[in-house]
């Protein structure tokens, strides 16, 4: 297969999942869009050892560890016959991304597998180093701005849309995977304990429990949203997109009340404050 063909392998596999944020989105710029995709089908691939199916813990671990491996041969300059690896070592070659990057990804899904509760908030910000903030990173690299400041305002951004994305699937974390993204001494100072996530209680002390949480991923997103003014063309405004669309999601979660469980959707007028906030930042 040539790195052509592998390419493409990789759009099938990001065109064939939906996601909250957009992969290899027509708004990139079109120099990033098979590499967004290459790197998403990476992503993909972990994401699915490490929640999808029916294996055991340790078989789950121990394919990461294959996986984080393959990675280790492909930056030795080792080739490989897998489509998603033929396309990131063109990746990496053409961009000089950093292998610790893939790597903090796969210890971050190991840590998906073994980990289901947060001591604190630093704690969790230490997940989302590991499990949020490469992908902000690698897609700086690939356009090519990686100074302190971009890379600091991307932290906080992929940080805020990974706790925006914890808050937007409690229930479904809870029920399906018994995993809790609320720091534990925050629900312990509530008098919350796991019974609220288990009937989907929404009584006061729960809602001012999340109420916190919305608004210090509010103040976190916000903290970054300068890299969407700094980063220029088609790339910066999809940036802007995101922003506005995690601060618009935020909102409908903070004003759901009762309905805290439920993952709230954009409707067409949501859109439409998301694209103005997008074309006109401020």
């Amino acid at each position: 297969m040539n790195v052509k063909q592998a390419y493409g392998h990789c759009l099938s596999i990001s065109k064939n999942h939906y996601e909250n944020f957009p992969v290899a989105s027509w708004i990139l710029p079109r120099r990033m869009r098979l590499p967004v995709a290459a790197i998403y089908a990476f992503a993909r691939r972990a994401d699915d050892i490490a929640d999808e199916g029916d294996m055991c813990d340790e078989k789950r671990i121990d394919e990461l560890n294959q996986l984080a491996q393959q990675i280790n041969s492909l930056f030795a300059g080792e080739t490989s016959d897998d489509p998603v690896f033929i396309a990131l070592a063109d990746c990496i070659q053409r961009f000089d991304l950093p292998e610790s990057l893939f790597q903090d990804l796969i210890d971050a899904f190991k840590q998906d597998v073994s980990k289901k509760r947060y001591a604190d908030f630093a704690e969790l910000m230490q997940y989302c180093r590991r499990s949020a903030n490469p992908v902000g990173r690698l897609m700086l690299y690939l356009y090519g701005q990686t100074d302190r400041t971009s890379l600091g305002q991307s932290d906080a951004v992929c940080s805020a849309l990974q706790l925006i994305n914890f808050y937007q699937d409690l229930a479904q974390d809870y029920q399906e995977l018994d995993r809790i993204y609320i720091p534990q001494d925050e629900i312990r100072a509530a008098f919350v304990n796991d019974s609220y996530f288990n009937s989907q209680c929404t009584d006061g002390p729960m809602l001012i429990l999340m109420r916190k949480q919305y608004a210090r991923a509010h103040k976190l997103l916000q903290g970054g949203a300068p890299l969407g003014k700094s980063l220029k063309g088609r790339f910066g405004f999809e940036i802007r997109l995101i922003i506005a669309g995690g601060s618009r999601i935020l909102l409908k979660l903070d004003k759901q009340n009762e309905n805290i469980f439920s993952r709230p959707r954009l409707d067409f007028n949501d859109w439409l404050w998301v694209f103005w906030k997008a074309l006109f930042p401020g």
